[in-house]
């Protein structure tokens, strides 16, 4: 029996990796649940698949489940994490397509305002069901007759979810691209030329620095707050640290830098600004996150 579903299957992909990625915050695991959603998929008998109506809503329903079940393990994954855990940074478009990496998964990515770095750090703060609701109803706008059938609750129960998520997200239009851009350029500048008064000038008083290394790379354990206190430790990494390569570039569709160590992309920074000044770097330098900048599979073969 030919599978008539097969087209429309192979067209989910992209939906299930946008979905997922934004739900776990993670390439290489969002790359696992639409693997384990094809696997359960074409697990049914031919039978059982020319019986589903709509086999989109299948597979999102089954990855959905996956990711519910692994939000709800997070917790205990992040207490075994060494330091921070900030979600895993993408390359924009161009950047992948004229780099070493090939194109899959990450041009599958649609970068938006819900792929924002501090737009995914807000999502790392909800509850599982939240989060679940809230990104499938507000993000990918399913019905919460569709969300209820996902997270196992009444659409009632699912809309209420929704609200209490919503209530954490900031509405208010940030700055422009044009505008983040020219932020960032600055501070590469300050950085680059050790000008500590330039830096404070760009970072808001109340600044907080966060580093995410995994015990992998070196890299401050804790946050550091205020625009003294950052730009003093810049300057430390600037004075002492590897002489590395700065390069702008598109950090979850907004404008962020890379930091490369000979041909190696050793960091990537993301920025949230606010009125001209930055309010929030997140630094990554967990090997293992930096997969899609080296050219590296987000899934290599034995993990």
């Amino acid at each position: 029996m030919t599978d008539s579903h097969q087209p429309e299957v192979i067209g989910e992909r992209r939906q299930l990796i946008n979905l997922a990625y934004r739900l776990l915050g993670s390439l290489a695991e969002a790359e696992d649940v639409v693997q384990e959603s094809y696997a359960r998929w074409y697990a049914l008998s031919p039978a059982q698949r020319e019986q589903v109506a709509a086999p989109g809503a299948w597979l999102t329903t089954v990855a959905g489940r996956i990711c519910l079940d692994l939000l709800g393990s997070a917790r205990a994954r992040r207490e075994r994490y060494v330091g921070e855990w900030i979600p895993e940074p993408i390359p924009g478009r161009s950047e992948w397509l004229d780099g070493r990496a090939c194109v899959d998964p990450v041009d599958r990515v649609t970068l938006d305002e819900s792929i924002g770095m501090a737009f995914l750090v807000v999502l790392d703060s909800m509850t599982p069901a939240e989060r679940v609701a809230f990104v499938l109803h507000d993000v990918f706008r399913y019905s919460f007759a569709e969300v209820a059938e996902i997270v196992g609750r009444t659409p009632a129960a699912c809309r209420q979810l929704a609200s209490s998520a919503r209530r954490r997200i900031d509405t208010s239009r940030g700055p422009s691209g044009a505008e983040r851009a020219e932020v960032v350029r600055d501070f590469k500048r300050a950085w680059e030329t050790k000008d500590i008064e330039a830096l404070i000038g760009l970072l808001d008083p109340q600044a907080t620095a966060t580093a995410d290394s995994g015990g992998i790379a070196l890299a401050f354990r804790d946050p550091v707050h205020g625009d003294e206190q950052i730009a003093r430790l810049w300057m430390e990494i600037a004075t002492r640290g590897p002489a590395v390569t700065l390069l702008e570039r598109t950090v979850n569709g907004q404008p962020g830098l890379v930091a490369q160590l000979g041909d190696t992309v050793v960091s990537v920074y993301a920025f949230d600004i606010a009125d001209g000044r930055i309010t929030h770097i997140w630094v990554i330098r967990n090997p293992e996150k930096l997969r899609p900048w080296t050219g590296e599979p987000t899934n290599p073969p034995g993990e």
